[in-house]
């Protein structure tokens, strides 16, 4: 008789050495302005502190040759953010958290404006993995700041 024993803790030592998936959360909403409207809420990396009703100011800066945006947050707090790529002929960029009181680790996040005439569709999705808190509470965290982004972006760009 054969023991399955030692097979069966060294597979369960490596299914426990595996990195967890990345979570991830996409938030998109349809805005009655044009696309090129709502990218000029959004398009310019620091515009954040102008439309985002948790965010107090945004500083532009520079970190090895990246662009940087330091985000004080209402109530206190900040995050330091890195711009990974941007293009605007396409409505898009993409930015990395550096620094953090969020509840999440190797955060990578897009904003993307797309449609036509005066309809646009704009959408904001990101991957991280959760940091000392559940699953849940970290897509729940950032999933609320999304929701109040992307009210806050689309209410700014249908009064332009």
């Amino acid at each position: 008789m054969k023991s399955y024993a030692l097979p069966l803790a060294a597979f369960g030592f490596a299914l426990a050495a595996t990195p967890a998936f990345a979570l991830e959360v996409e938030k998109s909403m349809e805005v009655a302005a044009s696309p090129d409207k709502v990218w000029q809420v959004v398009g310019d990396f620091c515009a954040i502190g102008d439309w985002h009703p948790a965010v107090e100011s945004c500083e532009d800066g520079e970190a090895d040759g990246k662009e940087r945006r330091t985000l004080t947050l209402k109530g206190g707090g900040t995050i330091v953010e890195e711009l990974v790529s941007r293009d605007d002929a396409a409505h898009t960029y993409t930015y990395r958290i550096v620094e953090s009181p969020l509840p999440v680790a190797n955060y990578e996040s897009t904003i993307s404006v797309s449609g036509e005439g005066d309809n646009a569709t704009l959408s904001w999705s990101g991957t991280f993995d959760a940091a000392n808190a559940t699953d849940e509470e970290a897509e729940n965290a950032i999933g609320g700041i999304y929701d109040a982004g992307i009210q806050a972006i689309a209410e700014k760009a249908k009064g332009m």
